[in-house]
């Protein structure tokens, strides 16, 4: 029997992600009332690509459980490896961001928690990438669309 791993990696992603929204939105909150200004577009981004990975996580989630019809292998890829490169722009745009500045206090290191939840973040999502890549390119040739079925998360034993 194989080992599925998925919706364990599902419920860490989402956490992950609920931290980084709580980090993010810390950040931006602060930022724009300590210089009444809009706060950087690396926090803004990461906040932008939490938000959009609890609705992956919904799609990615839901769709092959509930609704097999939506949950074609290459959406189910697309949705991943999307996912996948806004962690990576967001988590390295955060860290040169806060490379070349003078950071001190709660702030700051809720800046730089949230670059290193966000380069976890981006590793998950490269696992689970990779998982949707090896279905597609173990099915190609067949007809084949439905998602692997080792990725779907089952009710219960």
């Amino acid at each position: 029997m194989a080992l599925n791993l998925t919706l364990p990696l599902r419920i860490v992603q989402a956490l992950f992600a609920l931290i980084m929204l709580g980090l993010t939105g810390y950040v931006a909150h602060w930022w724009s009332g300590w210089y009444h200004a809009y706060s950087p577009s690396q926090i803004n981004f990461l906040l932008f690509t939490a938000i959009w990975t609890v609705f992956a996580l919904l799609y990615l989630t839901l769709a092959p459980w509930k609704l097999p019809t939506a949950a074609h292998k290459f959406a189910i890829l697309a949705a991943e490896a999307l996912t996948m490169l806004f962690w990576f722009a967001g988590w390295v745009a955060l860290a040169v961001f806060l490379s070349n500045r003078v950071c001190f206090g709660h702030v700051c290191s809720a800046a730089k928690a949230a670059a290193v939840f966000g380069a976890f973040e981006w590793l998950l999502f490269a696992a689970t990438t990779v998982m949707a890549a090896m279905h597609v390119f173990r099915t190609r040739g067949t007809g084949t669309t439905k998602p692997d079925p080792n990725m779907e998360v089952h009710q219960g034993v």
